[in-house]
């Protein structure tokens, strides 16, 4: 018995593991978005917003039962326990927070905000999963190996598109900081708007 549920165990850490990796890949995908923006500015707005009102429509299909092909598959291949027979919101805040950041700040800040969300929400993520083993108190799970794994690609991130360790630094140590709140889907949201914000006053 006691062999059998440690096997339950282990299927449902793998399981939890792949889910984590489809969640994470569509995060990783936002780093394209500031060459789009670079290249075709409004098309790659409006292809965001499109994009945004598609997967409402399909995530509310989904919900009355109504299947919506590739749509539905990947939501729930990425849905967590707690999104269960409800709306996953994880990419409407996602979508929403990189609208924002790409439409309210200067190209640059706005770039910083956008790959910290991709590579330091999504790294972080896995990192926790992967090698996380201490737990940072208060934070509903967070880890000490996914928060320094946040600084680092927040701060490569930054120092790459900025060429400034201290405005990288310090958004870094940001990013770090707003990782480690429990704030749940609404992270996609605010971390690249803060970020993008700070870099833009440090600059």
């Amino acid at each position: 018995m006691p062999c059998a549920a440690r096997l339950i165990e282990q299927q449902k850490r793998r399981n939890d593991l792949l889910k984590e990796i489809v969640r994470k890949a569509i995060h990783l995908c936002a780093a394209f978005v500031p060459l789009c923006l670079w290249l075709a500015y409004t098309p790659t707005l409006v292809a965001l917003a499109a994009c945004l009102a598609g997967y409402c429509a399909a995530e509310a299909l989904r919900i009355k039962g109504v299947t919506v092909p590739v749509v539905s598959s990947i939501t729930a291949a990425a849905a967590r326990k707690r999104d269960e027979n409800a709306f996953v919101l994880g990419p409407v805040t996602l979508a929403a927070g990189i609208i924002i950041t790409a439409a309210a700040f200067d190209p640059v800040s706005a770039r910083v905000g956008i790959l910290a969300l991709a590579f330091g929400d999504g790294i972080a993520s896995l990192a926790g999963k992967c090698f996380g083993k201490t737990r940072i108190p208060f934070t509903r799970g967070k880890t000490c190996a996914g928060s320094l794994a946040c600084w680092t690609a927040v701060f490569a991130a930054a120092f790459a598109v900025t060429g400034s360790a201290r405005s990288a630094f310090f958004t870094a140590c940001a990013g770090m900081a707003l990782e480690i709140l429990p704030l749940k889907d609404l992270d996609n949201l605010l971390l690249p708007v803060a970020l993008a914000a700070l870099n833009q006053f440090l600059l």
